[in-house]
């Protein structure tokens, strides 16, 4: 499977989940699918970057999966001690 693909995929469910979540009210759950749909679009937008030789870019997209994949380890734990 095409990794352009894949990543959309990934993106379209957990925005849907999200989504799912905001209506049933359940926000804790909503800011969990969030971050990790923000986690894993600029995960895939680094590797996009590298390999399109925007180095600068991909460095910047890296870090910001790298906080959005803690923010989501987080919001994962508040829901568990909740």
């Amino acid at each position: 499977m095409n990794i352009k693909w894949l990543s959309s995929i990934l993106v379209a469910i957990f925005s849907i989940a999200a989504i799912v979540f905001i209506i049933m009210g359940n926000f804790n759950f909503a800011v969990f699918a969030m971050t990790i749909m923000f986690a894993v679009s600029n995960g895939f937008r680094a590797k996009s970057f590298k390999e399109q030789g925007y180095i600068k870019e991909a460095k910047w997209m890296k870090y910001m999966a790298i906080f959005f994949s803690i923010a989501s380890l987080v919001v994962f734990i508040i829901i568990l001690t909740d």
